[in-house]
């Protein structure tokens, strides 16, 4: 459940943010919201590829393509991608079951082949949308914008 929260509130944030803000990063060192887009999508499918026997298969333009340019792809495109990416985690999420998780499994990032638990990538797939979560969440602050989560919802009082 917190996992597709995470989705849907990222997505939500994504929608929000105007094109014209993608290049944006507060400090230079620090990711444009572009990036960010492309990074999460990147990020989704390396953890929710580990959660069982479904694979995502994607076009080479987009496991080829060099981080920094994905990161000025148009909008549409950059989040286009990114809920395909969460579409998948939430069907790869369907895969899990408690049997399931202390599974040994094997990711490759930077060319590199690791061994972990089936646990600690359904773990990492959380705390690393909550982390890019809060990030944009800053981000959109720093723009005047109101992050999803702190939007009035109907019913909770407040205007």
């Amino acid at each position: 459940g917190r996992i597709l929260a995470s989705h849907r509130n990222i997505a939500q944030a994504f929608d929000s943010i105007p094109e014209s803000k993608f290049g944006y990063k507060p400090t230079p060192a620090q990711l444009t919201f572009g990036y960010i887009a492309q990074h999460v999508a990147s990020d989704s499918y390396l953890f929710c590829n580990t959660f069982g026997t479904m694979k995502a298969n994607l076009p080479e333009q987009d496991t080829a393509t060099p981080d920094s340019v994905k990161a000025k792809w148009p909008k549409d495109e950059l989040v286009s991608k990114l809920k395909a990416s969460f579409a998948f985690c939430a069907q790869a999420l369907d895969q899990l079951s408690d049997a399931t998780l202390p599974d040994a499994v094997t990711f490759t990032f930077g060319g590199t082949s690791r061994n972990t638990t089936r646990i600690a990538m359904v773990l990492g797939h959380a705390l690393d949308l909550a982390d890019h979560y809060s990030q944009l969440a800053n981000y959109m602050r720093l723009n005047n914008m109101i992050p999803p989560t702190a939007l009035p919802r109907p019913g909770r009082g407040g205007n």
